[in-house]
């Protein structure tokens, strides 16, 4: 049985699930699904199409399903989806979808930080950290494990590989690459990001692997194309590799926004 604060507000057409805590002055509005296992922290705003799993923390003052700052949202029917075990911080705000997607998307087993906002139609992957106050725009895309410091800013349609980390105060209008450190004004690739590669298992010769892949990509003497190329002849059984080349093709397609160096 879920206990539910008397100073909270539940819409009769939300469905809430078992073993919840809603605490006081949150507000539960219809077309709402949250599952089992959920706490929510006094003055949580659960709005309109949000669908919540399981075993999630909401701190005060979050705001889930809020529609979308996009003025080419004409109040079509979408989501805010949250997956399970996540800890989400004070004051985050999570916006529903738009045409574009339907849907935003939040995985699993992620923090967001106080005060990360996360726009319309973006997909978090699982087991990412996103710090304080950092913004992610429309229908940004971060990939499994990711880590970002406080106060990015992403724009929109960009791209986070898996593995990544992203320095704080940093600012991309371009695809960062999985397993890589990026920081600096104009952001930069620094390098492979090897600590949080050896805290996630990877072996020596992965991490190997993966550096002289990432040399290869960065050879100037061939075009982008010769280069993914020479990549996918010289470590054919890698994965990492396989999933480095497919993100570079995505990122240099006409519809893409181009690969950070």
């Amino acid at each position: 049985m879920s206990k539910i604060s008397p100073l909270a507000f539940v819409d009769p057409e939300a469905i809430i699930g078992e073993n919840c805590e809603i605490g006081p002055f949150c507000f539960i509005d219809k077309n709402v699904v949250i599952g089992n296992d959920n706490t929510l922290m006094n003055s949580v705003s659960v709005l309109s199409g949000a669908r919540i799993g399981n075993g999630n923390i909401f701190f005060p003052g979050a705001v889930i399903s809020a529609i979308p700052q996009d003025l080419k949202f004409r109040g079509e029917e979408t989501t805010a989806e949250v997956g399970n075990n996540n800890r989400i911080r004070e004051n985050v705000t999570i916006n529903r979808g738009t045409a574009a997607k339907g849907k935003t998307v939040v995985g699993n087993n992620n923090l967001l930080m106080e005060a990360v906002h996360i726009a319309h139609d973006a997909i978090v992957g699982n087991g990412c950290i996103i710090g304080n106050t950092t913004k992610i725009a429309g229908e940004v895309t971060v990939d499994d494990h990711a880590v970002i410091s406080a106060c990015v800013l992403i724009h929109q349609f960009c791209r986070i590989g898996s593995y990544a980390m992203v320095g704080g105060g940093t600012r991309t209008s371009q695809d960062i690459p999985p397993y890589a450190t990026v920081a600096r004004e104009p952001a930069t690739v620094l390098g492979l990001n090897l600590v949080g590669l050896r805290r996630h298992g990877f072996t020596t010769q992965q991490i190997d692997t993966i550096h002289d892949a990432y040399r290869m990509m960065y050879d100037k003497s061939l075009i982008m194309n010769e280069r993914l190329k020479l990549m996918e002849q010289s470590f054919p059984d890698s994965p990492e590799v396989k999933y480095m080349i497919e993100f570079v093709r995505a990122s240099i397609s006409p519809k893409g926004r181009g690969i950070l160096y």
